[in-house]
């Protein structure tokens, strides 16, 4: 899949603020068909860092959700800042 495809957009909010700083995590509302496995290299591909670890969920609303995790030699606020979503 095309990482354009696979990431849709960044979610930024008060809970999703306290992991961006807290655990160096980042959200993103993502295709329904995406695997974990072809959102990490989405995500790998699009803003250059290692990511250790992702988990999903959806949304009662029928969105997919992304929790990325970076590997610590990556800040997630530096990416947030790239994105414009701090």
């Amino acid at each position: 899949m095309d990482p354009y495809e696979v990431i849709l957009y960044p979610v930024m909010t008060e809970v999703t603020s306290r992991l961006l700083e807290a655990e160096n995590k980042l959200v993103f509302v993502v295709s329904r068909k995406a695997t974990k496995r072809t959102i990490k290299l989405a995500v790998e591909e699009l803003y250059d860092v290692v990511v250790q670890k992702v988990n999903v969920s959806i949304t009662p609303r029928g969105e997919k959700k992304a929790f990325v995790r970076l590997h610590p030699d990556y800040k997630a606020v530096d990416i947030a800042i790239k994105l414009g979503v701090i």
